[in-house]
């Protein structure tokens, strides 16, 4: 697996990986997004952005870059820069189907992205990706599996996805809603030829919402790479949005709470790679210096406070504004 180069990695920072959610579309639900990013958010000014973060975080370590197909341009974004650095053959990609980008390049487009996880949607978008990316592609996952999604019991899918692993590009999955334990349980017992499909699962955990992380560490235990996203919450957990109990643990150890919400998921033995979702250089390397945040049984005490009910977490999650 191309995870394997990040486990013997000697910078902490390689641990940590860049998504491109925030920075491949002008729309997304992240906070203060008015303040993150160039008043112009037209196609040449997000690429530029986008080049500069991938730019920052080649430089500083980071070799897990994140995307999807309904991520507006990231996958287009990131090809053009892997082309104009082929130096960087360390990176490993991933991306993901499963939902269509329907904005049109607009912010206040009413629909931003429509989910699909059947047959046709996955032939249509493994090809889009492919004519991107190329033999680039190391890793493709399924885009926000629920318990109930028809991705987990498809079997002319799943012998699909073993075919694109055959051809040497890993199969995950990402999940999302209150019931995240239920679709990483139902995704570890899917095979194919009696062997498991998905080497790798992405998942929200973050100190608001910790209820997947029983099964994360089930998936860890398996031997799946586990990718956390949405460490800060979409930024409720970051600047001053973060909790005080987050900026307190920030004050002493001089950074930022974003550097404390990463550092808490780092924290867990089963985190392979944790997202960065920065939208600006500053931002990410303020993320970076996560691995510097030391944890102790009282500071994960306190944090512990802040874990809201995954329905409540969900329902403010699904609530948030595209801007």
């Amino acid at each position: 697996m191309p995870f394997a180069r990040l486990a013997t990695a000697t910078t902490p920072t390689a641990h940590i990986g860049l998504g491109l959610a925030a920075v491949g579309r002008p729309g997304y639900i992240n906070l203060h997004r008015d303040r993150d990013l160039p008043a112009d958010r037209g196609v040449g000014a997000m690429r530029a952005r986008t080049h500069e973060l991938l730019d920052a975080a080649y430089a500083q370590g980071v070799r897990y870059v994140d995307a999807a197909r309904s991520y507006g341009r990231s996958e287009e974004f990131l090809a053009d820069w892997l082309t104009a650095h082929p130096e960087a053959d360390d990176i490993v990609v991933g991306s993901k189907w499963g939902y269509t980008y329907t904005a049109d390049w607009s912010i206040e487009a009413e629909a931003h992205e429509v989910k699909d996880h059947g047959l046709a949607t996955f032939l249509r978008q493994r090809a889009e990706t492919d004519a991107l990316l190329g033999d680039r592609l190391d890793l493709y996952q399924i885009h926000s599996v629920t318990a109930d999604s028809p991705a987990l019991t498809d079997k002319e899918l799943h012998a699909r996805l073993a075919e694109l692993a055959a051809e040497g590009v890993g199969v995950g999955l990402s999940t999302s809603g209150p019931a995240q334990a239920d679709a990483i349980r139902a995704a570890l017992a899917v095979t194919v030829d009696g062997e498991p499909l998905f080497r790798t699962v992405q998942a929200t955990y973050n100190a608001l919402e910790t209820s997947a992380g029983a099964a994360l560490a089930e998936a860890r235990a398996a031997g799946l790479t586990v990718i956390v996203k949405e460490a800060m919450a979409n930024g409720r957990l970051a600047g001053t949005e973060a909790p005080a109990v987050v900026q307190e643990i920030a004050a002493d150890a001089g950074l930022g709470g974003d550097a404390v919400a990463l550092a808490f998921v780092l924290h867990q033995p089963w985190a392979g790679v944790v997202l960065s979702g920065a939208a600006t250089v500053g931002q990410l390397a303020g993320n970076l210096h996560a691995p510097l945040v030391d944890f102790d049984e009282e500071r994960l005490a306190r944090l512990d406070a802040l874990v809201e009910e995954p329905e409540a977490y969900w329902r403010h999650r699904a609530g948030l504004p595209w801007s």
